[in-house]
C-alpha cells in the first residue's frame, strides 16, 4: 500500500476559515458570485494558492486560477477545479474543497520537491451555483466559449447586470475581453474535480470516497403564468383567471411525471416562485416560477419537459391563461473519461481504498469542460446526503482521504 501524506489540519483550517466569509445566522454560508463576501473570499484563497506555489490570475469570465509551470514549457496544463461561491443559506463544503484540495496537491507537490512536465492549474470557476443571476455554470461555460451576449445582461435582485458585476469586480476582469480567455480542444490535458457526494449512496454503503462516471444533465427553465388581477373578495372562484393556481396544477404534474418511474434517476425541483403584485388580498396578475429537470438520460429528461410543456397548454387553456416558457440552461448528461476513471481507479487500489463507481445526479463544472478535454471526478462522503443547506457536513477524514486520491490521480498525468 502506497503512503500519501496530506495535511488535513491546513485543509481543515480553510475549509473553517472560508465558511467564515458569508456566515449566515443559521450557521450556513451566503456568498454569492461577484459580492463583496466573493471578493473577500477571493483573496484569501488568492493568498492559500500563492502559499502553494501557484502564480495567481482571473481571467474575463471571473474565473480564478491558480498556475504553476512544469519543466517542459507549452504543454497543456493539467486542471484541477471547483467552485467557491454558494447557494443562498448554504453550507461551507460544497465546491470549496475541490478547490481547496487542488491548493493542497500542489503544495504537496512542492514540498515534496517533485519535478512535472506539465503545468497544473487550480481554477475556482465564478458562478458555479447560479444563485446570483439564476443561470449556474458560467465560469466553465465561458472557458469552453459558451457564453452570450444574454448571459451578460441578466440582472441580480437588485437589478444589476453580470456584465456591470464583472467590470466592477476588481483583479484586470474585463468582460469585453472574454474572447481572450476562452479554451479550446487541446489546450487543457486533463481535468480532475473532488466534490462531496450530496446524496446518501457513500455514507448508506460506508464509503469515503467514490468514482464518477457519470453526471445528469440539469436543464433549467423559468416559467410566466399569466391570468387577471383582481379584488380577492368580490371575484367570484367560477371567474377568476388565477395563475398562482394553474401554476401550483403545473408543479403537481412535475412531480408526478418525475415519480412516474421509480427506478429512473430523473428529478424536477421549483425552487423559486413569485406572484405579482404580491398581495395577501388580492388575485395574481401573473407567477413565475423556475424549473429545474435533470437526468442522466437525455431522451427521458426531454420527454419529460416536453409533457411537461403540454400540461401547461392545457392548463392555460382550461384557465384562460397566457404562458411564456423561457430555458437559461440546457446541458446534456455526459460521461466521464474512461481513462481518468481507470486513473482514479488505480489511485485507489495504490491506496487500499474501496471506492464504488457511481453517478451524479447534481451537475458540475466537469461537465462543461468534457466538451474539450477528459474529465475525471471523485466523490467525498457527506452526512446524510445533505447539502445546499447549513447542515451540509463532511469528514475531514474523508475529505484527506479524497485529496490523496486526487494527488495519485494528478501524479499520473502531470
Amino acid at each position: 500500500m502506497k503512503t500519501v501524506v496530506i495535511n488535513g489540519q491546513r485543509l481543515s483550517s480553510r475549509i473553517e476559515s472560508l465558511g467564515e466569509i458569508g456566515k449566515t445566522k443559521e450557521n450556513g454560508v451566503q456568498r454569492l458570485a461577484l459580492t463583496k463576501e466573493d471578493r473577500e473570499a477571493t483573496l484569501l484563497v488568492s493568498q492559500w494558492m500563492r502559499e502553494a506555489g501557484l502564480t495567481v490570475i482571473h481571467d474575463h469570465f471571473g474565473n480564478l486560477i491558480g498556475r504553476k509551470e512544469g519543466n517542459k514549457p507549452g504543454l497543456s496544463p493539467v486542471m484541477i477545479g471547483s467552485h467557491i461561491d454558494s447557494v443562498r443559506n448554504g453550507g461551507k463544503f460544497d465546491g470549496i474543497i475541490g478547490v481547496l484540495a487542488g491548493i493542497e496537491v500542489v503544495h504537496n507537490i512542492n514540498e515534496s520537491n517533485l519535478t512535472h512536465e506539465h503545468p497544473i492549474e487550480v481554477v475556482a470557476f465564478c458562478e458555479e451555483e447560479g444563485s446570483r443571476f439564476n443561470d449556474g455554470l458560467f465560469g466553465s461555460r465561458g472557458m469552453i466559449g459558451k457564453v452570450s451576449d444574454d448571459d451578460l445582461s441578466k440582472v441580480d435582485d437588485y437589478d444589476i447586470s453580470r456584465y456591470e458585476a464583472l467590470k466592477t469586480f476588481g483583479f484586470g476582469i474585463n468582460p469585453d475581453l472574454m474572447n481572450e480567455s476562452i479554451r479550446k480542444k487541446g489546450d487543457i490535458k486533463a481535468y480532475f474535480e473532488i466534490h462531496i457526494e450530496q446524496g446518501p449512496y457513500l455514507e448508506k454503503n460506508n464509503y469515503p470516497v467514490g468514482i464518477v462516471s457519470g453526471i445528469a444533465g440539469p436543464s433549467w427553465l423559468k416559467v410566466k403564468l399569466k391570468g387577471e388581477a383582481g379584488h380577492a373578495g368580490t371575484v367570484p372562484m367560477s371567474l377568476r383567471k388565477d395563475p398562482l393556481v394553474g401554476a401550483a396544477e403545473v408543479i403537481i404534474e412535475v412531480e408526478r411525471l418525475c415519480k412516474a418511474d421509480p427506478n429512473a434517476p430523473a428529478v424536477g425541483t421549483i425552487g423559486r416562485i413569485t406572484a405579482f403584485p404580491g398581495g395577501s388580498n388580492i388575485i395574481p396578475e401573473f407567477v413565475e416560477f423556475s424549473l429545474d429537470i435533470r437526468d442522466i438520460d437525455l431522451e427521458r429528461r426531454n420527454n419529460i419537459i416536453k409533457k411537461i410543456e403540454e400540461k401547461i397548454l392545457r392548463i392555460c387553456k382550461d384557465r384562460g391563461l397566457e404562458y411564456e416558457i423561457e430555458r437559461s440552461i440546457d446541458i446534456p448528461p455526459v460521461k466521464c473519461s474512461g481513462n481518468l476513471v481507470n486513473t482514479i481507479k488505480e489511485a485507489c487500489k495504490s491506496l487500499a481504498i474501496e471506492a464504488p463507481v457511481m453517478i451524479s445526479g447534481a451537475g458540475h463544472d466537469a461537465m462543461l469542460l468534457a466538451e474539450i478535454t477528459e474529465i475525471g471526478m471523485v466523490f467525498v462522503r457527506c452526512r446524510d446526503g445533505i447539502s445546499h443547506q447549513p447542515k451540509e457536513w463532511a469528514e475531514i477524514d474523508d475529505i484527506v482521504t479524497g485529496t490523496k486520491v486526487l494527488y495519485e490521480s494528478v501524479l499520473k498525468h502531470i
